[in-house]
């Protein structure tokens, strides 16, 4: 990896998951200097594989990025190891300016630093998260099919979670835990589809030989599961842009907070792209990455623009004698 920054580049990405790496490979196949700066500390490290990625089915998440990065570097691109702590605007464009100090020059920023998942606060659930907790049936439900699966109620989406999960499997149990009980229409849309509801708060999680035995509840009651789900809040990884007036805010569907931009990924910040999950909260590794690449082809355009006013400038101005 290369680890030496050069003093400015065309493009700066911030963050080296599916989008900024794709982003930066697009970057890097147009001629463009190019440098991702990655903290080493992807969403998906926990799981076993990269699922819904054709070509790449199941692939370790580990395995998927090195082998971007080195098509990054086959390019000329550059990767970096480090945190952003800080981003400002100058007269050039931005200077990007990382926790060890190091800073590094940019004429465009494209940020793809993903999100957080906030669990609930109930003890085990996140020495789970990634084994047998998990948050999106379309990664997971293949590997949980036909299990005694359990639905924790965290948000606005968990209703329809037990409903989506019910298609993996025959065995669902819902937790109202501390949400609003069900409407009428909710309860009867749980017992069409013979998912059993269990109210009460959860205190824990039973585990038996490091697996998911149960689900723990506040009286003392124990009910068998061997996976649970749950919709977590969705955080975009966004505080430093806040210098540049970019902050996250409430997505619209009420699930956590995103960085809000337009479907090519251009932010109201001149200047600023975003991709992946920073933006797009439920978007999964192909879409991530995808997402990337729209991205990407849109910063050069936006350089392209520059640069031929640049050109024609010079153009016009007569050569001296």
């Amino acid at each position: 990896m290369t680890e030496q920054l050069a003093d400015s580049y065309d493009v700066v990405v911030i963050g080296g998951g599916a989008a900024g790496l794709s982003g930066a490979l697009t970057l890097a196949r147009a001629r463009r200097s190019v440098v991702v700066i990655d903290a080493g500390a992807p969403r998906n490290a926990p799981a076993e594989g990269v699922h819904g990625l054709l070509g790449r089915e199941g692939i370790p998440p580990a395995e998927l990025l090195e082998r971007g990065r080195a098509e990054v570097r086959g390019y000329g691109g550059h990767v970096v190891t480090g945190e952003v702590a800080a981003v400002a605007r100058d007269d050039d464009g931005f200077t990007v300016t990382l926790a060890d100090d190091r800073t590094v020059g940019a004429r465009r920023l494209l940020v793809t630093t993903g999100l957080v998942d906030e669990l609930p606060d109930i003890p085990g659930l996140r020495e789970r998260w990634g084994r047998d907790v998990m948050h999106c049936p379309y990664c997971h439900g293949w590997e949980v099919r036909d299990r005694a699966i359990g639905v924790l109620a965290s948000g606005p989406m968990s209703v329809h979670q037990a409903l989506l999960i019910r298609q993996w499997s025959p065995d669902v149990t819902y937790f109202t835990h501390t949400m609003a009980p069900l409407t009428d229409e909710q309860a009867e849309q749980m017992a069409a589809h013979g998912i059993r509801v269990v109210d009460g708060d959860v205190t824990g999680l039973e585990i038996v030989d490091d697996r998911l035995a149960g689900v723990r509840l506040a009286d003392g009651t124990v009910v068998a599961r061997e996976v649970v789900a749950v919709a977590t809040r969705l955080v975009a990884r966004g505080g430093f842009l806040a210098a540049l007036g970019l902050t996250p805010v409430p997505h619209p569907a009420g699930v956590g907070e995103h960085v809000p931009a337009d479907p090519y990924g251009r932010t109201d910040v001149p200047g600023v792209w975003v991709a992946g999950n920073v933006t797009d909260l439920v978007a999964q590794v192909g879409a991530a990455a995808a997402a990337g690449v729209t991205a990407a082809a849109h910063v050069n355009a936006d350089l392209v623009t520059e640069d031929t006013r640049l050109a024609v400038a010079a153009y016009r101005t007569p050569l001296p004698a």
